[in-house]
């Protein structure tokens, strides 16, 4: 690695890597996830790994939903999808969906937007018919899938992006 390499964060191949060889991206980031170049002001990033309860998961995802950051909503739910029970897998990794697909509706793809909302609203009532639960940990997944794919209709219509604060899905209620 060279000193222009460790500088910028990157390891020799022009990768990001931690101590361990791993790959993982120091670039800044906006508040809709985008990465911004090397030394630019960005938002502070979603600690990976966290292992929350069901109940911390909503929480903050609904905070950052709320702050306009549903990109950073979708890690929370990732840390969920991925340390949480089996079989809550499909639920958390509907809701990581819904988040990307806002956040991609808020960056002005409307088809990667809507797609991603309605597959997301898919594995949520998947999830919900599977097991008769509509509430789960306080989510109201039967909201959640008509808020999506009302979004995903309104997102192909256009016009341009949506403000992803004021189109923040309310998980409980």
């Amino acid at each position: 690695m060279t000193d222009a390499d460790t500088a910028s964060g990157g390891a020799a191949d022009g990768r990001d890597r931690d101590a361990d060889g791993r790959a993982r991206n120091a670039r800044p980031r906006d508040g809709l996830g985008r990465p911004l170049p090397y030394g630019a002001d960005g938002v502070e990033r979603q600690p990976e790994g966290v292992v929350r309860t069901a109940r911390e998961t909503v929480a903050e995802a609904q905070a950052l939903l709320d702050a306009g950051r549903p990109f950073h909503a979708h890690e929370v739910f990732e840390d969920a999808w991925k340390s949480g029970p089996a079989v809550e897998r499909t639920l958390w990794r509907g809701l990581a969906q819904l988040a990307v697909g806002l956040t991609h509706a808020a960056r002005g793809n409307a088809t990667g937007g809507a797609r991603l909302l309605r597959r997301g609203a898919g594995a949520v009532e998947e999830w919900e018919l599977a097991r008769e639960e509509g509430r789960p940990h306080g989510i109201d997944l039967a909201g959640l899938v008509v808020w999506a794919r009302e979004l995903a209709g309104r997102v192909e219509r256009g016009p341009g992006p949506v403000d992803a604060a004021d189109e923040a899905p309310r998980l409980a209620s």
